[in-house]
């Protein structure tokens, strides 16, 4: 596997490697670009693509990452690439207003896990702080993270769900996402605000994400469940390429740019599972019933405007499976694709 990322710096690099497009939206940037969430999976690679862009073109302006950066080595990898890091609790209103101004946002803060049964943390963390990050930059364009969840379940030979299909939540978790995208559209409606809402299904960067949680139970003997028997991935790197030019897409509410982002294929969970076996070398026991329904995200419209991603399923599988193979390290931090009721 030469074509492999064989280290986590190789990883880092590989996945923060932007494109003409992004050095393109990044130019038309005029001022310092602020990232809401940089210290989760993806806000490192994100602030490193937009880092390396500004220096491909030329640009003076900063990156400013913002987290809570709980402990030092938490800031350690942005500040080695020159990034400001700020810490601030994002669902602290004031703190939100305290923070610098911004030409451009990138939001990417939320809550998932652990909230099954906290309908108060969901509404904190993906209602109000959404909310509160809107109104401090309502007169700059901002891009913000959803997720393809706010769809309803299809069957696989639909293709998937497109932008302008109904948005039908299953569960609580799904339904917060709703009311985060509500929180940027009702500020954009308001102030004229440009957005862009990319609902992004399912991105991975070896250490983790959906084809990582699949060949890491076959190569340690655990069973797979297929009741969510399908699924959408793309490869880290392309899924931020297309959410930084997602930039130059931005409209105010009503016309703001709602945007699919992953692979084109649907894969079924079942082959996947077979084949990262055949790779290892090691049997597989499959558990559950494949439902006729699962949550699949049609992205040709973002294929049409930014090109297909660069890594393809094949080559994205084949590198998981490299990495997986060779013990590299893993983030622990499943995605639990398989849960079909909604409650993380």
């Amino acid at each position: 596997m030469p074509n492999a990322p064989q280290s986590i710096a190789e990883l880092d690099d590989r996945a923060s490697a932007p494109d003409s497009g992004v050095l393109d939206a990044v130019e038309a940037v005029d001022g310092p670009i602020l990232v809401a969430g940089a210290g989760g999976k993806m806000g490192y690679h994100l602030c490193r693509m937009l880092q390396k862009a500004l220096r491909g073109i030329g640009s003076k302006n900063e990156i400013l990452a913002v987290s809570r950066f709980g402990s030092p080595n938490s800031r350690e990898p942005f500040e080695v690439e020159s990034i400001r890091t700020i810490s601030a609790d994002l669902t602290d209103s004031d703190q939100v207003s305290s923070l610098p101004d911004a030409a451009a946002v990138f939001f990417l803060a939320g809550k998932k896990f652990g909230t099954g049964d906290d309908a108060e943390s969901l509404r904190l963390f993906n209602e109000d702080m959404p909310k509160f990050v809107a109104d401090r930059y309502a007169d700059v364009p901002i891009v913000a993270l959803s997720t393809g969840c706010v769809y309803s379940f299809v069957p696989p030979e639909s293709g998937g769900s497109i932008e302008t299909d109904r948005v039908a939540p299953n569960g609580d978790y799904a339904l917060s996402c709703v009311g985060r995208e509500n929180a940027f559209l009702s500020t954009s409606k308001d102030n004229g605000t440009p957005l862009s809402l990319i609902r992004l299904n399912y991105s991975v960067d070896l250490r983790y994400g959906v084809l990582v949680d699949i060949a890491h139970r076959v190569i340690s003997g655990d069973p797979v469940d297929v009741a969510m028997g399908y699924l959408n991935c793309i490869w880290q790197g392309d899924a931020i390429r297309h959410t930084i030019r997602s930039l130059e897409l931005t409209k105010s509410a009503p016309e703001a740019c709602i945007l699919n982002v992953t692979g084109p294929q649907t894969l079924r969970v079942r082959e996947l599972a077979e084949r990262f076996a055949k790779r290892f070398g090691k049997p597989v026991e499959i558990t559950g019933e494949e439902n006729e329904t699962a949550w699949l995200n049609n992205a040709a419209k973002s294929h049409e405007l930014f090109g297909p991603p660069e890594v393809s399923e094949e080559t994205l599988v084949d590198w998981v499976a490299d990495w997986i193979e060779k013990g590299r390290p893993l983030l622990g931090k499943p995605t639990h694709f398989e849960v079909r009721n909604g409650k993380y």
